[in-house]
Protein backbone atom coordinates (compact mmCIF):
# COMPACT_ATOMS: atom_id res chain seq x y z
CA UNK A 1 0.00 0.00 0.00
CA UNK A 2 1.28 2.97 -0.93
CA UNK A 3 2.64 5.91 1.23
CA UNK A 4 2.00 9.64 1.41
CA UNK A 5 4.10 12.60 2.16
CA UNK A 6 4.18 16.44 2.10
CA UNK A 7 7.31 18.01 0.68
CA UNK A 8 8.70 21.29 3.06
CA UNK A 9 9.44 23.49 0.12
CA UNK A 10 12.87 25.30 0.85
CA UNK A 11 12.94 27.53 -2.18
CA UNK A 12 9.24 28.84 -1.49
CA UNK A 13 8.94 28.82 2.34
CA UNK A 14 10.85 30.96 4.83
CA UNK A 15 12.34 28.03 7.67
CA UNK A 16 9.44 29.35 10.65
CA UNK A 17 6.83 28.74 7.88
CA UNK A 18 8.49 25.16 7.35
CA UNK A 19 8.43 24.40 10.73
CA UNK A 20 4.26 25.41 10.75
CA UNK A 21 3.73 23.22 7.96
CA UNK A 22 5.26 20.05 9.17
CA UNK A 23 3.48 20.31 11.72
CA UNK A 24 0.56 21.04 9.84
CA UNK A 25 1.21 17.69 7.62
CA UNK A 26 1.31 15.61 10.66
CA UNK A 27 -1.68 16.64 12.05
CA UNK A 28 -3.45 15.87 8.34
CA UNK A 29 -2.38 12.21 8.82
CA UNK A 30 0.55 12.57 6.34
CA UNK A 31 3.17 9.66 6.82
CA UNK A 32 5.81 11.10 5.88
CA UNK A 33 8.19 14.72 5.21
CA UNK A 34 10.61 15.00 2.46
CA UNK A 35 12.53 18.35 2.68
CA UNK A 36 14.47 20.37 -0.38
CA UNK A 37 18.03 20.62 0.07
CA UNK A 38 19.72 23.89 -1.54
CA UNK A 39 22.11 26.63 -1.08
CA UNK A 40 20.06 29.20 -3.82
CA UNK A 41 16.58 28.90 -5.00
CA UNK A 42 15.71 27.84 -8.46
CA UNK A 43 13.99 31.11 -9.30
CA UNK A 44 14.59 34.97 -8.13
CA UNK A 45 11.31 35.75 -6.80
CA UNK A 46 11.43 32.41 -4.73
CA UNK A 47 13.57 34.47 -2.21
CA UNK A 48 14.26 32.06 0.34
CA UNK A 49 16.61 28.84 0.72
CA UNK A 50 16.81 28.05 4.27
CA UNK A 51 19.49 25.52 5.50
CA UNK A 52 17.52 22.61 5.46
CA UNK A 53 19.78 20.29 8.12
CA UNK A 54 18.70 23.24 10.70
CA UNK A 55 15.31 22.99 9.68
CA UNK A 56 14.82 19.09 10.05
CA UNK A 57 16.12 19.52 13.71
CA UNK A 58 13.27 22.07 14.47
CA UNK A 59 10.57 19.38 12.29
CA UNK A 60 11.90 16.44 14.46
CA UNK A 61 11.83 18.80 17.73
CA UNK A 62 8.03 19.83 16.29
CA UNK A 63 6.49 16.04 15.28
CA UNK A 64 6.48 13.24 17.29
CA UNK A 65 5.55 9.95 14.42
CA UNK A 66 5.74 11.64 10.74
CA UNK A 67 9.08 10.30 9.41
CA UNK A 68 11.10 12.65 7.73
CA UNK A 69 13.76 12.41 4.98
CA UNK A 70 15.84 14.59 2.62
CA UNK A 71 14.82 14.71 -1.15
CA UNK A 72 17.50 15.41 -1.94
CA UNK A 73 21.20 15.94 -0.62
CA UNK A 74 24.31 16.19 -2.49
CA UNK A 75 26.49 14.30 -0.61
CA UNK A 76 29.79 15.19 -3.35
CA UNK A 77 30.80 19.10 -3.35
CA UNK A 78 29.27 21.38 -1.18
CA UNK A 79 29.18 18.68 1.83
CA UNK A 80 32.03 16.27 2.12
CA UNK A 81 30.51 12.47 3.06
CA UNK A 82 31.76 12.93 5.83
CA UNK A 83 29.26 15.42 6.76
CA UNK A 84 26.40 14.37 4.89
CA UNK A 85 27.16 10.77 7.71
CA UNK A 86 27.20 13.20 11.03
CA UNK A 87 24.16 15.04 10.00
CA UNK A 88 21.91 12.39 9.35
CA UNK A 89 23.19 10.43 12.19
CA UNK A 90 22.11 13.44 14.08
CA UNK A 91 18.80 14.18 12.65
CA UNK A 92 17.62 10.24 12.88
CA UNK A 93 18.96 10.46 16.60
CA UNK A 94 16.60 13.72 17.40
CA UNK A 95 13.85 12.32 15.00
CA UNK A 96 13.97 8.71 17.04
CA UNK A 97 14.93 7.06 13.81
CA UNK A 98 12.31 8.75 11.75
CA UNK A 99 14.78 9.69 9.05
CA UNK A 100 15.72 8.32 5.46
CA UNK A 101 18.74 10.03 3.78
CA UNK A 102 17.88 10.84 0.49
CA UNK A 103 20.86 11.24 -1.71
CA UNK A 104 21.58 12.48 -4.91
CA UNK A 105 24.43 13.98 -7.75
CA UNK A 106 23.27 17.02 -7.25
CA UNK A 107 23.05 20.33 -9.48
CA UNK A 108 25.29 22.96 -10.52
CA UNK A 109 22.82 25.42 -9.03
CA UNK A 110 23.68 24.53 -5.58
CA UNK A 111 27.41 23.12 -5.62
CA UNK A 112 29.27 25.07 -7.84
CA UNK A 113 29.33 27.50 -4.59
CA UNK A 114 32.30 26.45 -2.99
CA UNK A 115 34.64 26.85 -6.22
CA UNK A 116 35.21 23.06 -7.40
CA UNK A 117 34.01 23.32 -10.70
CA UNK A 118 30.82 20.99 -11.88
CA UNK A 119 32.55 17.49 -13.37
CA UNK A 120 30.46 15.22 -15.82
CA UNK A 121 28.00 13.18 -14.75
CA UNK A 122 29.75 10.45 -15.26
CA UNK A 123 32.14 11.58 -12.72
CA UNK A 124 29.77 12.86 -10.31
CA UNK A 125 27.77 8.93 -10.48
CA UNK A 126 31.59 7.79 -9.29
CA UNK A 127 31.62 10.26 -6.69
CA UNK A 128 28.29 9.47 -5.11
CA UNK A 129 29.13 5.78 -5.16
CA UNK A 130 32.43 6.54 -3.37
CA UNK A 131 29.97 9.51 -0.66
CA UNK A 132 27.68 6.62 0.19
CA UNK A 133 30.61 3.75 0.78
CA UNK A 134 32.16 6.25 2.77
CA UNK A 135 28.57 7.58 4.64
CA UNK A 136 27.72 3.24 5.34
CA UNK A 137 31.28 2.81 7.27
CA UNK A 138 30.75 5.56 9.18
CA UNK A 139 27.90 4.61 10.50
CA UNK A 140 29.03 1.65 11.77
CA UNK A 141 30.82 4.00 14.56
CA UNK A 142 34.08 2.91 13.87
CA UNK A 143 37.20 4.80 13.20
CA UNK A 144 37.26 5.65 9.37
CA UNK A 145 40.27 6.59 7.36
CA UNK A 146 39.79 6.31 3.17
CA UNK A 147 41.84 7.76 0.69
CA UNK A 148 39.70 7.04 -2.77
CA UNK A 149 39.45 8.75 -6.50
CA UNK A 150 37.56 11.45 -5.02
CA UNK A 151 37.21 12.08 -1.34
CA UNK A 152 39.78 11.30 1.98
CA UNK A 153 38.50 10.66 5.26
CA UNK A 154 41.64 10.84 8.14
CA UNK A 155 40.63 8.79 11.51
CA UNK A 156 37.20 9.85 11.73
CA UNK A 157 34.07 8.45 13.77
CA UNK A 158 30.81 9.62 14.62
CA UNK A 159 29.84 9.56 18.12
CA UNK A 160 26.19 9.77 18.09
CA UNK A 161 24.17 7.01 16.20
CA UNK A 162 21.01 5.88 16.04
CA UNK A 163 19.96 2.48 17.21
CA UNK A 164 18.76 1.41 13.65
CA UNK A 165 20.47 1.51 10.44
CA UNK A 166 19.55 4.61 8.30
CA UNK A 167 18.12 3.64 4.91
CA UNK A 168 19.22 5.78 1.69
CA UNK A 169 17.56 6.26 -1.63
CA UNK A 170 19.07 8.15 -4.77
CA UNK A 171 17.51 10.33 -6.81
CA UNK A 172 17.64 9.32 -10.82
CA UNK A 173 16.98 11.48 -13.80
CA UNK A 174 17.76 8.32 -15.82
CA UNK A 175 18.69 4.53 -16.29
CA UNK A 176 21.90 4.96 -15.35
CA UNK A 177 21.43 6.62 -11.54
CA UNK A 178 18.34 4.21 -11.43
CA UNK A 179 20.56 1.07 -11.66
CA UNK A 180 23.14 2.72 -9.49
CA UNK A 181 20.23 3.34 -6.79
CA UNK A 182 19.43 -0.40 -6.81
CA UNK A 183 23.30 -1.48 -6.50
CA UNK A 184 24.36 1.16 -3.49
CA UNK A 185 20.74 2.27 -2.12
CA UNK A 186 18.21 1.25 -0.30
CA UNK A 187 15.90 2.90 -2.47
CA UNK A 188 15.29 5.44 -5.81
CA UNK A 189 13.56 8.88 -5.97
CA UNK A 190 11.70 9.92 -9.48
CA UNK A 191 10.60 13.32 -10.15
CA UNK A 192 8.63 11.82 -13.43
CA UNK A 193 6.32 9.52 -13.89
CA UNK A 194 8.85 7.36 -16.03
CA UNK A 195 8.05 4.14 -15.53
CA UNK A 196 11.41 3.04 -17.44
CA UNK A 197 13.10 4.78 -14.50
CA UNK A 198 11.57 2.14 -11.78
CA UNK A 199 11.95 -0.69 -13.85
CA UNK A 200 15.65 0.21 -14.44
CA UNK A 201 15.85 0.01 -10.78
CA UNK A 202 13.25 -3.02 -10.07
CA UNK A 203 15.80 -4.61 -12.96
CA UNK A 204 18.95 -3.91 -11.33
CA UNK A 205 17.55 -5.48 -7.94
CA UNK A 206 15.72 -2.51 -6.46
CA UNK A 207 12.99 -3.36 -4.11
CA UNK A 208 9.02 -2.03 -5.07
CA UNK A 209 8.33 -0.49 -1.71
CA UNK A 210 11.17 1.88 -1.95
CA UNK A 211 10.44 4.02 -4.47
CA UNK A 212 10.15 7.54 -4.14
CA UNK A 213 8.47 10.55 -5.86
CA UNK A 214 6.97 13.44 -5.74
CA UNK A 215 4.00 15.37 -7.44
CA UNK A 216 3.04 19.04 -7.54
CA UNK A 217 -0.49 19.72 -6.76
CA UNK A 218 -1.13 23.19 -7.53
CA UNK A 219 -4.56 23.43 -5.12
CA UNK A 220 -6.12 26.97 -5.67
CA UNK A 221 -9.89 28.19 -5.84
CA UNK A 222 -9.15 28.36 -9.26
CA UNK A 223 -7.29 26.57 -12.26
CA UNK A 224 -5.76 29.64 -13.10
CA UNK A 225 -4.79 30.45 -10.09
CA UNK A 226 -2.86 27.19 -9.58
CA UNK A 227 -1.59 27.23 -12.47
CA UNK A 228 -0.21 30.68 -11.25
CA UNK A 229 1.51 29.50 -8.56
CA UNK A 230 2.78 26.62 -10.27
CA UNK A 231 4.30 28.97 -12.48
CA UNK A 232 5.95 31.01 -9.95
CA UNK A 233 7.60 28.05 -7.49
CA UNK A 234 8.60 25.01 -10.47
CA UNK A 235 8.27 26.24 -14.10
CA UNK A 236 11.82 25.78 -13.71
CA UNK A 237 11.14 21.89 -14.15
CA UNK A 238 10.08 22.40 -17.31
CA UNK A 239 13.40 21.72 -19.29
CA UNK A 240 13.75 18.60 -17.79
CA UNK A 241 16.88 17.13 -15.81
CA UNK A 242 19.16 18.03 -17.95
CA UNK A 243 18.79 21.64 -17.74
CA UNK A 244 17.81 21.80 -14.04
CA UNK A 245 20.90 20.32 -13.17
CA UNK A 246 23.25 22.55 -15.50
CA UNK A 247 22.37 25.87 -14.68
CA UNK A 248 24.31 27.67 -12.51
CA UNK A 249 22.07 30.72 -10.66
CA UNK A 250 18.35 31.79 -10.20
CA UNK A 251 18.61 34.60 -13.46
CA UNK A 252 19.49 31.95 -15.79
CA UNK A 253 16.57 29.84 -14.80
CA UNK A 254 14.75 32.94 -15.06
CA UNK A 255 15.79 33.53 -18.24
CA UNK A 256 15.34 29.96 -19.34
CA UNK A 257 12.11 30.21 -18.41
CA UNK A 258 11.26 33.01 -19.76
CA UNK A 259 8.82 31.20 -22.56
CA UNK A 260 7.18 28.75 -20.12
CA UNK A 261 3.73 29.90 -19.74
CA UNK A 262 0.80 29.00 -16.96
CA UNK A 263 -0.51 26.76 -19.54
CA UNK A 264 2.72 24.81 -20.17
CA UNK A 265 2.48 23.73 -17.21
CA UNK A 266 -1.06 22.75 -17.10
CA UNK A 267 0.08 19.63 -19.10
CA UNK A 268 1.73 18.60 -16.07
CA UNK A 269 0.51 19.85 -13.28
CA UNK A 270 -2.88 19.34 -12.25
CA UNK A 271 -4.58 22.78 -11.01
CA UNK A 272 -7.64 24.49 -9.12
CA UNK A 273 -10.08 23.15 -7.11
CA UNK A 274 -11.61 19.47 -8.05
CA UNK A 275 -10.27 16.63 -6.22
CA UNK A 276 -10.03 14.50 -9.23
CA UNK A 277 -7.94 16.44 -10.78
CA UNK A 278 -4.99 15.85 -8.26
CA UNK A 279 -5.71 12.47 -7.63
CA UNK A 280 -4.97 11.74 -11.67
CA UNK A 281 -1.99 13.92 -11.39
CA UNK A 282 -1.17 11.35 -8.57
CA UNK A 283 -2.32 8.08 -10.16
CA UNK A 284 0.44 9.27 -12.51
CA UNK A 285 2.85 8.31 -10.43
CA UNK A 286 1.40 5.45 -8.76
CA UNK A 287 0.80 3.74 -11.70
CA UNK A 288 4.39 3.85 -12.48
CA UNK A 289 5.62 2.49 -9.65
CA UNK A 290 5.59 4.44 -7.50
CA UNK A 291 5.05 3.78 -3.59
CA UNK A 292 6.24 6.77 -1.52
CA UNK A 293 5.01 9.84 -3.11
CA UNK A 294 5.54 13.41 -1.86
CA UNK A 295 3.35 15.66 -2.96
CA UNK A 296 4.54 19.31 -3.49
CA UNK A 297 2.07 22.37 -3.33
CA UNK A 298 3.52 25.28 -4.51
CA UNK A 299 0.19 28.36 -3.36
CA UNK A 300 0.52 30.34 -0.04
CA UNK A 301 -2.54 28.57 1.79
CA UNK A 302 -1.13 26.03 3.14
CA UNK A 303 -4.23 25.60 5.92
CA UNK A 304 -6.59 25.15 3.05
CA UNK A 305 -4.70 22.54 1.44
CA UNK A 306 -3.34 20.67 4.45
CA UNK A 307 -8.10 20.53 4.98
CA UNK A 308 -8.22 19.61 1.07
CA UNK A 309 -5.94 16.74 1.82
CA UNK A 310 -7.46 15.88 4.55
CA UNK A 311 -11.09 16.17 3.78
CA UNK A 312 -10.88 14.87 -0.42
CA UNK A 313 -7.62 13.04 -1.25
CA UNK A 314 -6.58 11.08 2.09
CA UNK A 315 -10.25 9.77 1.89
CA UNK A 316 -10.45 8.95 -1.71
CA UNK A 317 -6.93 7.36 -1.85
CA UNK A 318 -7.87 5.02 0.96
CA UNK A 319 -10.68 4.03 -0.56
CA UNK A 320 -8.88 3.54 -3.17
CA UNK A 321 -6.57 1.54 -1.54
CA UNK A 322 -9.18 -1.12 0.45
Amino acid sequence: MAAFGYTLYCEGNDPLSLVRQAVAAEEAGFDFLVISDHFHPWLPEQKHSAFAWSVLGAVANATDHIRLATMVTCPIMRYHPAIVAQMAATTAVLSEGRFTLGLGAGERLNEHVVGRGWPAVHVRHEMLREAIDIIRELWTGRYVSHEGPHFVVEDARIFDLPGEPIDIFVAAGGPRAARLAAEKADGVCVTEPEKRLVDAYLDAGGEARAVWGQVVLAHAETAEQGLKDAHAQFRFSAGGWKVQSELPNPVNFAAATEVVTPEILAESIPAGPDPADHLAGMRTFLDAGVEQLAVAYPGTHHDRFMRFWREELAPQLAGAAR
